[in-house]
C-alpha cells in the first residue's frame, strides 16, 4: 500500500479541528469549511481504485505523527 499524501493527512487533520469547533460553537462559516474539507478528503485522488480498509489507514496515519 501506497503511504497517504501529506495533503490528504493535512485536510483530515484540519476537519476534525473545525468539527471540534463547529460542535463548540455553531456558525455558518465552520459548517462551509466542513463541507469543503469534507470533499477533499472523499474526493481526494487518493482513494481511485481503493478499498474502504484504507480509511483505517488514514486514521492510524494521524496516530503516528502524533506520537512522533
Amino acid at each position: 500500500m501506497s503511504p497517504i499524501p501529506s495533503d490528504l493527512t493535512r485536510a483530515q487533520e484540519e476537519w476534525r479541528a473545525v468539527y471540534r469547533q463547529l460542535a463548540a460553537r455553531p456558525q455558518t462559516a465552520r459548517r462551509r469549511q466542513l463541507i469543503h474539507l469534507s470533499a477533499q478528503v472523499l474526493f481526494h485522488p487518493y482513494w481511485q481504485g481503493r478499498r474502504t480498509g484504507v480509511w483505517a489507514a488514514l486514521h492510524s496515519a494521524r496516530h503516528v505523527r502524533a506520537a512522533s
